[in-house]
């Protein structure tokens, strides 16, 4: 199998002029467009944009007037290295965390020195700042530390979601002999629950709307306040609003987990994959959600449908309160998320490890009534979230970040023709918590995956979408094995990625080292 690469690779601080009006609206405060993000947590990509089944109205509002996007990735599976790599437009080799930084075990805490966030450039144009919702960035700044104003902050740098060893000796859990509904035993390290519902809030009050209890709310109520006060000044502004849903559990109000029936749920058609030929961990993964019955898989699935609904929702209350201020018209809305959800796919759930588009995979939905041309399109191009930040600041005509590894996407914006663009996204893994590395090429047909202790995998997308068959064993793709490992070092040099490239005998295992692309 052959496979030729165009010659098109990513560009620090690469120059795309021209590609609209805005460029230079570096002193017209009345005329720099208002930014808002609304980036919910653990949303894969196909609930959101291409799943009829599940309900999004106020999400295709933002659809049909503004450009989507079909092939979307982070750098990483992970909540930190996502965000901190949109934060910065650089990849976890250069910006310094590859890990959940608010656990116990982490072994980054905070963004190398030196290294810029969007928010800060934006701060040097007049743009007035606004944060409230998930953070996940730092342990050792909070979102005030880069520019913007806090509201109420979810995963704040004086967070810990995970425990020291100590900890365990005094932690509040204990094992189930008996598993209840929805819940996955874990021997030795408590129970956990998969899904589920509550009617009343924090004050034992019956919930009427369905949302005002849930945790997320308090963000959205801080959202509208905002978009009241913003719209009596002149100066242009930012504002990014982070629900921590639809992140696990899936824990939703009586009436969004009754919105859909599982009976009408159909289970993922890659459910049962054998992991035939595929690293064993991914084995090991799989056999803990065994515990799960069918018809507990569906009614998972169907609860997860409704938190989405729910996030719609709450996206509808934004959008209608930007409409009724007078502010629709010159704001650009941007959607995403962090990383997706395995939701049953593979047998799996969560994010991370398994290199699975279910678990990578985001929306992305950029909307303005003013600023995209020809809106309702969507693109099959292969886009990054390190892509978000020069994007931004390009169409906010702010200065550049000193060093960015992503592209702007204002030639989507504007639907302009036949320019060039990248055609391999690159991904990390470190492993997170349980340290590994583990690395990712991505082109338009295939998946390529670097497991140095396990087995690689190869994937042809076209004929194999839901990544069933590894190839990377099969001797037709040999050359195509090879070509994919030169890429994969290209991305290694471009980015700084110094973990994969130790050449001593026992930690070497790449069929082809980095002198492949030189």
């Amino acid at each position: 199998m052959d496979i030729e690469f165009k010659d098109v690779k990513t560009n620090f601080n690469r120059n795309q002029k021209g590609f609209g009006k805005m460029e230079n609206n570096k002193s017209s405060g009345k005329n720099k467009p208002n930014i808002l993000f609304f980036m919910p947590d653990q949303l894969r990509w196909d609930t959101a944009i291409t799943d009829e089944k599940c309900r999004t109205p106020n999400l295709d509002r933002l659809v049909n007037s503004g450009v989507s996007f079909n092939n979307v990735y982070p750098t990483m599976a992970h909540c930190c290295p996502s965000r901190a790599s949109l934060m910065t437009g650089l990849y976890p080799s250069q910006n310094g965390i590859f890990n959940n930084v608010l656990n116990g075990s982490a072994l980054c805490k905070s963004l190398k020195k030196g290294v810029e966030t969007f928010s800060e450039k934006l701060k040097e144009n007049k743009y007035k700042l606004y944060y409230t919702g998930k953070w996940h960035v730092s342990a050792a700044e909070d979102p005030a530390d880069r520019g913007w104003k806090e509201f109420q902050i979810s995963c704040p740098s004086t967070g810990q979601t995970g425990f020291f060893m100590k900890d365990w000796k005094t932690a509040d859990m204990t094992d189930k002999k008996k598993r209840g509904r929805g819940e996955v035993l874990k021997p030795g390290w408590g129970t956990m629950k998969l899904y589920g519902t509550y009617d009343r809030n924090s004050t034992g009050e019956k919930i009427v709307d369905g949302y005002e209890g849930h945790h997320d709310y308090r963000f959205i109520k801080d959202a509208l306040c905002t978009l009241d006060k913003v719209k009596k000044e002149k100066s242009p502004w930012c504002l990014y609003v982070g629900p921590t849903g639809p992140h696990d559990p899936f824990i939703v109000p009586e009436k969004y987990a009754k919105m859909y029936d599982p009976r009408d749920v159909k289970l993922p058609p890659n459910y049962r994959d054998s992991m035939k030929n595929k690293p064993y961990y991914y084995k090991r993964m799989q056999k803990r959600w065994s515990q799960l019955s069918e018809q507990e898989v569906k009614e998972s699935i169907a609860h997860y449908y409704g938190y989405v609904t729910m996030l719609d929702d709450y996206l509808g209350l934004v959008l209608d309160r930007l409409e009724r201020n007078g502010l629709s018209e010159n704001t650009i809305v941007i959607f995403t998320s962090d990383h997706g959800e395995f939701l049953g796919s593979h047998g799996l759930y969560c994010k991370g490890i398994a290199p699975y588009d279910e678990g990578y995979k985001v929306p992305l939905v950029i909307s303005s009534v003013k600023h995209v041309k020809n809106p309702g399109r969507s693109s099959d191009k292969l886009i990054s979230l390190i892509d978000l930040a020069p994007t931004v600041l390009e169409l906010s005509g702010s200065p550049k970040l000193k060093k960015c590894a992503g592209l702007s996407l204002r030639p989507f914006i504007d639907d302009k023709k036949n320019f060039k663009w990248r055609d391999a996204l690159y991904m990390q893994d470190n492993g997170v918590e349980i340290y590994f590395s583990q690395r990712i090429v991505r082109t338009e047909r295939y998946k390529f995956v670097y497991n140095p202790v396990s087995i690689d995998e190869l994937y042809d997308l076209e004929k194999d979408p839901y990544e069933l068959k590894n190839l990377s064993e099969d001797k037709k793709y040999r050359n195509l094995k090879k070509k994919l490992f030169k890429r994969m070092w290209e991305f290694a040099f471009e980015t700084d990625d110094d973990t994969i490239c130790n050449a001593y005998h026992t930690v070497s295992m790449a069929d082809y080292g980095p002198l492949i692309a030189r």
